[in-house]
């Protein structure tokens, strides 16, 4: 096999593993998998505009306003009007959202964790390294 159907079989095995964990995780919340990526992108960035939501989430802002508007009915998120510019919206997490970043926060670190586990100092380094360069392209 040559190396391009290998490095695209071993991308998507990861891929729908780390997907099938995801899910599994977020089974256990009141929130969709939409719903707590978004949680963890304001968890992780604080608050932040819808645009820069869905650059974040690379979704569109059409889907990241049903989103924000689930989070807001679940009592997750709110809107937040800028002053400065009556047009522009603040999203961010309420008291029960912070908690829901926290929970499934904590899933991750764990995970990410046990994956350390698995490779060395140097394989840890070049990971992180390869990581940010693929999310910089993508």
């Amino acid at each position: 096999m040559d190396e391009v159907k290998q490095l695209t079989n071993e991308l998507l095995d990861f891929f729908n593993r780390l997907t099938s964990w995801e899910t599994s995780v977020i089974r256990s919340s009141h929130l969709t998998l939409a719903e707590g990526h978004a949680v963890e992108v304001l968890g992780v960035y604080g608050e932040m505009n819808m645009k820069k939501l869905a650059e974040k989430l690379a979704v569109t802002t059409g889907t990241v306003t049903a989103t924000v508007d689930k989070l807001e009915e679940g009592g997750f998120a709110k809107r937040i009007l800028v002053q400065e510019d009556r047009r522009t919206y603040m999203i961010e997490l309420t008291p029960a959202g912070k908690e829901a970043f926290e929970e499934h926060h904590k899933h991750h670190l764990r995970l990410t964790q046990e994956l350390m586990l698995l490779l060395d100092r140097e394989e840890i380094d070049t990971f992180i390294k390869i990581l940010r360069k693929l999310n910089e392209h993508l």
